[in-house]
């Protein structure tokens, strides 16, 4: 087995070891074996270390049947003298996040009941499950500050590597262990006692500051997501830059961006009311319109045509507009997208002609779908012929 750095000194971000073997996995991927190895591999929700080994970078890193897999971008040709070196940044990144979740674990289930089931670790945020349905705001309000005053307290975070079964009954555990025995515990004293695997500083000081972004909920949980350390300025630096741009489009300071926020949205509001006032008004002068297109097929009325680039919602409006006013009429709209056709299809309450069967009569020369009523339907499929064949198509189905 490789001898592993990274749990006697997550602070160590070079070594210098031995190769044991270079292989290819089933999936092409170069990966090499050494004798130790600083670089975490990705498990217990913690992502893996990445850096470079002799220069070449290491892409992955997996525990397999022992082994620790170090996958590279491309074979290592010296393998005299192997040298890894640890992305540093990232490595703390993931030693401040993984504290600050066995912080906030402890916090939500010792003060408020919830039980952590389960926890990742992301690129950006991390998350955590509690096995609650809901948590009210000034819950998730203390449960931050809480985090915060244990992370300012710059509390100790030990390790310690226990055997036996007797000496684990000696430690108020949170959850049951997956392993019998090598058990690595991390320890917070009169705080969180837990087997864990992952890398964590070695106080909570260094977690710097806590950040709830929101929760969800997530089936029978509730989703935590939150951000420790470096991140949490990252975060600020994101949502100040948001702030800056509003306040200038708003033309209003930072305390005041609520309130012009919601003047914004209700004369949006008016305006779309217009707008739909104006289209309701359009389609039916151009109701009036197409009925002076009107022409007889097969003993009924029948209006036809062809748009580029119409809503099909204006579409079915104008053919409900045109059916409903007037008897023995059959309207076929078509509406012409890039790569798509749209079809409507509407007949007076007074006829018996299915526009459902005249629709699916041409679908298939679009590998279309569509349906409706045997009075009204609407579809629409790929643009395999020209708009004026499917109209072709669809008037001698009549």
């Amino acid at each position: 087995m490789t001898h592993k750095l990274f749990y006697e000194n997550p602070y160590q971000i070079s070594f210098s070891t031995k190769l044991i073997k270079q292989n290819k996995d089933g999936k092409g991927r170069y990966y090499v074996v050494l004798k130790e190895t600083a670089f975490y591999p990705s498990g217990g929700g913690q992502p893996h270390d990445s850096g470079t080994i002799n220069g070449i970078n290491v892409i992955d890193v997996e525990e397999v049947d022992g082994e620790i897999h170090h996958y590279l971008d491309e074979p290592l040709t010296d393998v005299e003298k192997i040298v890894g070196e640890i992305d540093w940044e990232r490595r703390f990144d993931h030693m401040q996040q993984h504290a600050g979740q066995h912080l906030l674990t402890a916090v939500f289930e010792d003060n408020f009941g919830f039980k952590t089931v389960s926890f990742h670790l992301g690129k950006e945020v991390s998350t955590i499950d509690l096995d609650t349905q809901s948590i009210p705001n000034e819950k998730i309000f203390k449960a931050e500050a809480m985090t915060n005053q244990l992370i300012l307290e710059n509390r100790p975070i030990e390790t310690k590597w226990v055997d036996n079964k007797e000496e684990i009954a000696n430690y108020p555990l949170r959850k049951n262990l997956a392993v019998k025995e090598k058990i690595r515990l991390v320890i917070i004293p009169e705080i969180d006692y837990n087997g864990c695997g992952g890398t964590h500083p070695k106080s909570t000081g260094e977690v710097s500051v806590i950040k709830i972004l929101h929760i969800e909920k997530q089936k029978q949980f509730v989703r935590v997501h939150f951000v420790c350390g470096k991140r949490v300025i990252k975060q600020l630096q994101q949502k100040q830059e948001v702030i800056q741009t509003l306040t200038s489009q708003l033309s209003a300071p930072q305390d005041q961006l609520n309130g012009a926020t919601d003047r914004l949205l209700e004369h949006t509001k008016k305006l779309e009311r217009k707008i739909e006032e104006l289209t309701t008004k359009l389609i039916q002068y151009e109701a009036k319109e197409f009925l002076t297109t009107a022409t007889p097929i097969k003993e009924h009325l029948v209006i036809r045509s062809i748009f580029k680039d119409r809503l099909i919602n204006d579409l079915q409006n104008m053919a409900r507009e045109l059916v409903t006013r007037h008897a023995n009429l059959i309207v076929i709209f078509i509406s012409e997208q890039k790569d798509r056709l749209q079809v409507v299809c509407a007949r007076s309450e007074d006829m018996e002609v299915n526009m459902n069967q005249l629709l699916k009569a041409v679908l298939p020369s679009i590998n279309g779908k569509g349906g409706g009523k045997a009075s009204f339907v609407q579809g629409g499929g790929e643009k395999l012929i020209p708009s004026e064949a499917l109209m072709d198509q669809l008037i001698g189905a009549l």
